[in-house]
Formats: C-alpha cells, structure tokens, sequence
C-alpha cells in the first residue's frame, strides 16, 4: 500500500499510535518544565541518499538512528530528554509499510528513555526527509557546552571509536566483512545500524559533582569533536594515540595507519567526548569501566598534538583537521 492510496490523514491516524497520546491532536504540545531547569532544544535532519539508504539501513533502523543522534546531542549537554517532534517528508510512491517500520524504530529508540513523540508534520516531497527536534532539560550546574574547557583538563572518551565505521563498510562490502569473525561483523553492523546515545552516563557523572564541563558527542568524528571542543574554548590539546579504546576485532584485516583513520574520522559513534578537572576525570571513567578512557589533556596554544609512543622517528604528529564528515566541504 502507497501512501498515495491512503491520503494525508488516513497516514496521521495510522501514525498517532506511535505518540504520546495525550501530546498530540491539537496544533502544538504543552510541555512543563521542572522548577530550576532550563530548557534545551536540537534539530536533526536526515535525508534519503545521504544520511541513509535501503542498502545499508532498514526503515526501523532508521527510525532508531534518527533518535538516537538527538538524543545523543541532548547527552552531550547534559540534559534529559522531554520529547521529540517529527517532521516528516515523503514521496507519494513510498509504501505504508516503510513508515509505520520508521515509527516503530523510533518508539524503540525512546522507550528505554521513557520519551515519546509528542508532534509533528507529514508533507509530501520528491525525496524522503526526515526532522526531529528534540526536547530535553538540565539544571544550569550540568549544563555541558564546548566553550568551558580549561588547560590541564583531562579529555574523557566514554567508549569505543571507529565501530560504526566497520559497520557501514560491512554493508557496503559485503565481501570484505567475509574476513571478519561473525561475531565481530554482526557487532560492527548493531554500531552502525542502532547505536546508543550516552545518556546512561550522565547520572554517574552528576554523582561526582563536577564545577564545570566541557565536551560534545562524537557523531562527526573524534576529530571533529577534539577541533570543535578546543576552537571554541581557545585551547590545544596532547591526545595519547595508545590511551584511545578503538574497535576489537580489526587488527586482522585493517593496517594501524587504517584503524586509526576510522578511530579519529569515522564518525557516527555517538559516544560523548568530555574535558573534566582530573579529580573528576578519573573516578568517572573507572565508574564507566574499560571502555571508557582518558585519552590526553587541553594545553595552551591551539595545536592538536598526537602522541605516538610506537613511532620512535615520528613521536608527535598533530591532528588532520580538516577531515571529518562535513555537508559543504571547502573546494
């Protein structure tokens, strides 16, 4: 069945089971905020041929990735989400069926975070788009911004990179994943297709009552989330290359030089990348366990250097930063 045959509102009302029933059917949702919080508001936007395929991506997993990378920029301020609203543009031919599965993987992704779909639009559009904004609240004490980080900061990981990055290349060269144990190519496919936003971190580090902090996620990259992190907050930074939990299971088929590329470059993690004071850094990522790591430190000046402790020639080596995924890529 086309959406075509069922029209705008037979579509909305086979949609409103997805939602928060008492949010949606009026033309906006009333939300209350907690006394002492702010509120914090993202907007993703993923389109057909770029941000996702039939070949690499099911709807459901769509819908779940669609989540996930709001939720995860709600992590990486600090902040608990609210609710989402979902814009939603499709082509007259695309089958019922593909979206109902792109709301179910969205119903998926909110529910072990106790968030639903609060609202949204459905409009008709030569390739399928889809907007969410996300809702969420912090109190101003575990606000999380780019712009805090201090020298002598220990820069924390909160697990592994260049996962996600196997995943994609497991379906774009089925061949090539040949190599891998199944375990391992099935592992790297979950990364990709359903990653997981940190949110599950933040009460653990609120425990430890941290003045400040500093950071992003990582789903442009750890490269772009190290530039990012210290452009903004006019700082360099000493990453340990030795110290970076990178992905198991890759030594096999990919050279180091290779494996590092994903690691710093990848992009799509979702992991959250976070500059402490170090009586902070250090029992938060024991409190994480081995996935998690202090991977260096912000320093002065504006370089980022790599620390190579294996290449006896080349020690110390600095960031590429012009890499990691960007839309409009300088000519």
């Amino acid at each position: 069945m086309k959406v075509r045959e069922v029209g705008e509102q037979g579509l909305l009302q086979r949609l409103f089971r997805f939602c928060a029933a008492h949010r949606v059917g009026d033309d906006g949702a009333v939300l209350d905020l907690t006394p002492g919080y702010r509120m914090v508001v993202t907007t993703d936007v993923l389109v057909d041929g770029v941000h996702f395929s039939d070949r690499t991506t099911p709807p459901h997993a769509v819908g779940w990735r669609a989540v996930a990378a709001n939720l995860s920029d709600l992590a990486a301020m600090g902040a608990c989400p609210l609710g989402i609203t979902v814009g939603l543009s499709l082509t007259a031919d695309t089958e019922v069926e593909w979206v109902e599965s792109l709301y179910e993987g969205m119903n998926d992704g909110l529910k072990p975070h106790e968030t639903a779909i609060i609202g949204g639009d459905v409009v008709r559009s030569p390739v399928i788009s889809l907007s969410i904004t996300a809702l969420g609240q912090v109190k101003p004490d575990r606000l999380c911004q780019r712009h805090t980080g201090k020298p002598g900061d220990l820069i924390v990981v909160t697990g592994v990179h260049g996962a996600s990055r196997a995943g994609l290349e497991c379906l774009l060269n089925p061949q090539w994943s040949m190599t891998l144990s199944p375990g391992d190519r099935q592992k790297f496919i979950k990364a990709h297709q359903y990653p997981k936003p940190r949110l599950d971190v933040l009460p653990k580090l609120w425990n430890l009552k941290p003045q400040r902090i500093a950071g992003m996620d990582s789903s442009d990259g750890l490269a772009d989330a190290l530039d990012q992190i210290c452009r903004a907050s006019g700082v360099g930074a000493r990453i340990d290359l030795s110290q970076i939990p990178t992905a198991q299971g890759l030594t096999s088929v990919l050279s180091e030089a290779e494996i590092r590329h994903w690691t710093f470059y990848g992009g799509e993690d979702f992991e959250l990348v976070l500059c402490l004071p170090p009586e902070v850094a250090h029992p938060f990522v024991e409190t994480l366990g081995e996935e998690a790591a202090i991977i260096g430190e912000l320093i002065g000046g504006n370089r980022i250097e790599l620390i190579d402790r294996k290449d006896r020639q080349n020690p110390n080596l600095t960031l590429d930063r012009s890499w990691g995924f960007q839309h409009f890529p300088l000519s």
